[in-house]
């Protein structure tokens, strides 16, 4: 018996479980734009200067609402940038006020404003014991610096030299691998019991390490963590269409001006905000894995957070491409959207 695909499927209102807005001009620009596609999404706080405290989280929050149309029902979910300075007791205030939902972990130079991260792990372990006491989550940008370990080896370093100890020290942290790229990732989460989930990007269910470097550079495509081989981009759709709720979206759209991506040493991150529910549908419907998608976009994320999902819907329709403007103008400059290399039929009603 051959089943028919669907042409039209709705779906609890999808969130974003990593996001990037930045500030000012930029952040007015995109702001609007994930808003009207997504319910919630989790903010990452490496501006400049990062957001470190629950005062700090408050102010930026007010300013993401107010660069949103006054009807807005999306709600941004703050975090704070963890330094080894961290103030606990600032954490924990700000969790328990409802200013903050996660804290960020980034090592010291691993990504775009990462200059204040994290060197010294064992002088987090106080933050974090705390961290597990109030149940406050970790989000982990999951890569070491190291300049002697290969950037497509990093993940898989971080995971057995940093992560692993950390949860074996704090066993009741709960931790968010970040836009995890590699089998190693999905095979140690699969291998975890509790307390651990991983985000997937769109693009890195897209592209691999081809798609960056074979037939010329292709700087739109350079993110971090950098798209890995072949078969760890399979890797990570068999995690994404699995509906095993420990795998769920973060986006990672990060917004660069082409100006600061088209240089001798550009800017990490693409911009999906606008055609990630396309580019998603388009992945699940040629798995055939549909019925899916939902968990993914919908409902592993509020579980692992302890929220309930969005009340809203969103319908999805397929039919004749449906073509997004290959950039947004700013006033900072012209940002590039994501190019999946390849036509989209799904579109949002």
């Amino acid at each position: 018996m051959i089943k028919q695909r669907p042409d039209r499927i709705t779906i609890r209102q999808p969130d974003d479980w990593h996001l990037h807005l930045r500030d000012g001009a930029m952040m007015q620009a995109v702001a609007p734009l994930s808003a009207a596609r997504f319910g919630r999404a989790i903010i990452m706080p490496n501006l400049v200067p990062p957001v470190v405290t629950g005062a700090q989280a408050r102010a930026y929050r007010d300013r993401i609402m107010a660069a949103l149309p006054d009807d807005t029902s999306f709600r941004p979910l703050m975090t704070c940038y963890l330094t080894e300075d961290t103030d606990a007791d600032d954490l924990a205030a700000a969790h328990r006020d409802g200013i903050i939902t996660a804290v960020k972990l980034y090592p010291a130079g691993a990504t775009t404003n990462s200059a204040s991260g994290v060197s010294n792990f064992d002088k987090i372990r106080p933050i974090l014991e705390r961290m597990a006491d109030i149940g406050l989550p970790l989000s982990v940008h999951g890569e070491v610096t190291d300049p002697d370990v290969d950037i497509f080896d990093r993940e898989a370093v971080f995971i057995d030299k940093v992560l692993k100890p950390i949860r074996k020290r704090v066993p009741d942290l709960k931790v968010i691998m970040e836009h995890i790229t590699t089998q190693d990732a999905v095979d140690y989460v699969r291998d975890s019991r509790s307390n651990l989930a991983a985000t997937i990007t769109t693009h890195h269910l897209i592209i691999n390490r081809n798609h960056i470097l074979a037939g010329g550079i292709k700087p739109h495509y350079y993110c971090l963590p950098v798209a890995k081989r072949e078969r760890h981009r399979i890797a990570l759709v068999q995690a994404a269409i699995s509906g095993d709720s420990r795998f769920f979206l973060g986006t990672d759209s990060a917004p660069h001006t082409d100006a600061n991506k088209l240089l001798p040493c550009g800017c990490a991150g693409c911009f999906t905000a606008i055609n990630t529910l396309s580019c998603l549908a388009e992945v699940f419907d040629v798995a055939g894995k549909m019925h899916k998608l939902e968990s993914f976009t919908s409902l592993s994320g509020p579980r692992f957070y302890d929220l309930a999902p969005n009340d809203a819907t969103v319908t999805l329709i397929r039919g004749d491409a449906v073509t997004y403007p290959d950039h947004i103008d700013t006033a900072d400059g012209p940002v590039t959207v994501f190019d999946p290399g390849f036509p989209l039929h799904w579109r949002v009603e």
